[in-house]
């Protein structure tokens, strides 16, 4: 009996230690999770999203002297350039800022997908700025009217970070929407957006034989000869019998970043949104599901390409055309077509055509060809006012890249990487004059943001 009791008595001592220490590593593991995951950090700056636009605006507000932090979903710099392997990088406006940083990080007519996020980091980090990876913006942190701050899922969990002023570089606007600032999304009359697609890199032909077709319009020139046949013809002999879906059109193949590979660009799915995880998978499954049929075709029909295979694909689909938020100003159609001059440029000299891949169907879907791959209208040299990255009533945040207010016509234009990292320039350089001066960034004065040299 006695020998029982002690046994009891042991066990319950042993019960108590091993309770004991499971109360001290719960609090020590709440005690990190304060320290590492739960406490507020307070930056002047604070950019959302670490594209193009998101670089271009986190380099330039620390450069100016703004405590920054960029904060990125995914584990890589470099957005659609990088994740998207979108290849080449399209300068198309005047920024010198921009070309700067295009040099250094390795956007260039081939882009440098493979180190272009570590030289993106390398970067923000000698200019001053914070960066965080796998830090997913959940929404912004609101006083009343303005943003103060954001609300972040990193893999510690939900963090809060505080800002004098935020950027909204997402892409889908995230902060913006969530902060109530009204949107479009879609083209006028049914809503549709400009479809998703991926590019993907082809080895294994003949690199004497690599075979090059830039454009719808390149497709169908005598330029683009296979056979003795025009590249559309055999793309829409292929889509007849088909070996192809409809919504293609026309395969690209541009340059790789080396002499054995091209880079494609044809796939494409219409109707879903790029603001929809549900549609987002589809679009994802779909255009790999292409790739495949379109390599298929190449090894079929172009010389030297009957051993060609898919040499990378790219982590996530591109997305064109989701949310454009209400701005002090916005960037018209009539704008690109006229040429429009604003004395706030934050970009000048945009010159890429109106690029609108057809919503409901192939190629162009607004251009002066109404052939089936169609063509894209001409723009003259326009500018980006600073008022289209500025919300017409939330203060403390700007907005820029693809989610800047803007027609649908004149995004299918400013979307592509240069304007988009020049307005993420000039989105920076106002955050950080506004920090400077005490001020609300909508009431900086666009004029005085510096981003061009002297004449």
């Amino acid at each position: 009996m006695k020998k029982t009791v002690m046994t009891a008595s042991r066990s319950n001592r042993r019960g108590r230690k091993f309770a004991c220490a499971v109360f001290c590593a719960a609090v020590a593991m709440v005690a990190q999770a304060v320290a590492g995951g739960g406490v507020t950090a307070t930056y002047d700056v604070i950019v959302a999203g670490g594209g193009p636009a998101g670089i271009g605006a986190g380099y330039t507000a620390a450069k100016r002297g703004a405590k920054t932090l960029v904060l990125e979903k995914s584990g890589r710099l470099g957005g659609m350039a990088v994740s998207a392997m979108v290849s080449p990088f399209s300068m198309a406006t005047y920024s010198p800022i921009a070309k700067e940083i295009a040099k250094k990080v390795g956007f260039g007519h081939s882009v440098d997908f493979h180190m272009a996020d570590v030289r993106a980091y390398e970067l923000l980090k000698e200019a001053g700025a914070d960066v965080m990876l796998h830090a997913d913006v959940l929404g912004p942190i609101m006083e009343g009217n303005r943003v103060t701050g954001v609300r972040v899922h990193c893999v510690e969990g939900e963090r809060t970070f505080k800002a004098k002023v935020v950027i909204d570089a997402t892409g889908n606007g995230i902060v913006a929407a969530a902060a109530g600032v009204p949107y479009e999304e879609g083209r006028a009359g049914d809503g549709l957006v400009q479809p998703m697609s991926i590019m993907f890199t082809v080895g294994g032909f003949d690199p004497a034989k690599r075979f090059i077709c830039v454009s719808e319009e390149h497709a169908r020139s005598k330029h683009c000869i296979v056979n003795g046949r025009k590249w559309e013809d055999i793309v829409q002999d292929e889509i007849k019998a088909g070996k192809l879906p409809p919504e293609v059109g026309v395969i690209r193949l541009y340059a790789g970043p080396s002499r054995d590979l091209n880079v494609v660009n044809a796939t494409q799915v219409n109707g879903l949104f790029g603001s929809r995880s549900a549609d987002l998978t589809k679009a994802e499954i779909a255009t790999r599901k292409q790739a495949a049929q379109i390599v298929d075709v190449m090894r079929r029909h172009l010389p030297g390409y009957a051993n060609a295979h898919i040499a990378e694909m790219p982590a996530v689909v591109g997305v064109r055309e989701t949310r454009r938020f209400e701005g002090v100003d916005r960037l018209t159609t009539e704008d690109v077509l006229s040429g429009r001059k604003c004395e706030d440029a934050v970009a000048r000299r945009c010159s890429f055509v109106i690029d609108i891949h057809n919503p409901a169907g192939a190629g162009q879907a607004d251009g002066h060809d109404k052939a089936i791959t169609g063509g894209a209208r001409r723009v003259k040299p326009y500018d980006i006012p600073y008022g289209a990255l500025v919300p017409k009533k939330v203060d403390g945040l700007l907005f820029c890249g693809r989610c800047l207010s803007a027609s649908h016509e004149a995004l299918a234009s400013c979307r592509v990487m240069g304007p988009a990292m020049a307005t993420g320039i000039g989105a920076g350089a106002a955050a950080a004059l506004a920090v400077k001066q005490g001020i609300d960034v909508r009431a900086v004065d666009g004029r005085k943001l510096d981003l061009f040299p002297a004449k």
